[in-house]
């Protein structure tokens, strides 16, 4: 990671190196903490901009709502200290990351009176599942571990101690040297990957998984806007691993991911084996919006 200079902690900017909880922080011990992943982009007119912020700023408190923890400051309050966490690390473009937990105090499951801690840091990250595979698709394979019921926690919010699950199919795949899980949900179906949401396209029809066992993704939103207005049909509806395995294409999509085309599944070439034609367009009509090119989308962008 590229150390910035400072961190927004409850309030206040500190020194990056003095960002620090103590050991006994409940969230640490028990995994309650909510978060998101945002990115800003340098626009092309020189200035920089953070896609959707309002849009996941309403979702870390959606997911605060859902774990019945109260974030102590207001959404505005978030959004202002994102805009001065960027201009205090002189960051003209870069990977933000809000997260609210329940801190030091009681121990044990219930944590009772302990104080809601909120942080904000960003630095400089490129593309999460490469350059390379930006451009030419990345290999995946389907892990051992499946997406959580979605009773058995809230799969609406985007929780810390859930990417457990994340973690674990990560490791497997790449450690049988993939680039990333695709998981399935309890019942067999395709859910999304360890951080990403996915879509595929078949017939010119594009697909993606509808929102049970996965995670409302903001980047997910953008690209089925961007496809409806290209005219394309876009469905939400469960598919199996094996209707991947026959789509014409397949990307994955996510703040961090962004749209990262899909050319193999469990060992099967998707498509051509290379980035389709929908996907690319799609994938250059996301990154003019988030630069600042496509001025039909200048409404996702917040200017520092």
């Amino acid at each position: 990671m590229d150390k910035g200079k400072k961190i927004w902690m409850d309030g206040r900017l500190v020194d990056w190196e003095k960002a620090s909880v103590h050991v006994l922080t409940h969230a640490l011990h028990y995994g309650l903490g909510v978060f998101e992943g945002i990115r800003c982009y340098k626009c092309e007119d020189g200035r920089s901009a953070v896609f959707r912020l309002a849009e996941h700023t309403r979702r870390l408190f959606d997911s605060a709502h859902i774990v019945m923890m109260k974030i102590p400051f207001t959404e505005a309050e978030i959004n202002a200290a994102v805009i001065e966490t960027l201009k205090a690390n002189g960051l003209e473009e870069g990977y933000i990351r809000p997260i609210a937990f329940i801190g030091d105090g009681a121990m044990g499951i219930l944590p009772k009176d302990n104080p809601v801690r909120v942080s904000i840091s960003a630095w400089k990250w490129g593309a999460y599942l490469g350059a390379d595979g930006m451009e030419k698709g990345i290999r995946v394979k389907v892990p051992s571990y499946v997406r959580y019921h979605v009773n058995s926690v809230m799969t609406k919010a985007k929780v810390t101690g859930h990417y457990v699950n994340s973690i674990l199919a990560k490791r497997e795949v790449v450690a049988e040297g993939y680039d990333e899980a695709l998981l399935l949900d309890t019942e067999g179906y395709v859910s999304e990957g360890s951080g990403e949401n996915v879509f595929i396209v078949k017939d010119g029809i594009l697909k993606t998984t509808p929102l049970t066992s996965n995670l409302k993704g903001i980047t997910r939103d953008a690209v089925m806007r961007i496809a409806k207005d290209k005219g394309l049909t876009v469905k939400e509806e469960r598919f199996t691993r094996d209707e991947v395995y026959v789509a014409d294409e397949a990307f994955f999509t996510g703040t961090a991911a962004e749209i990262t085309p899909i050319r193999e599944l469990d060992l099967r070439t998707i498509g051509q084996g290379r980035p389709g034609a929908i996907t690319k367009d799609i994938q250059k009509t996301f990154f003019d919006a988030v630069k600042g090119r496509n001025k039909e989308y200048a409404g996702w962008l917040t200017y520092l």
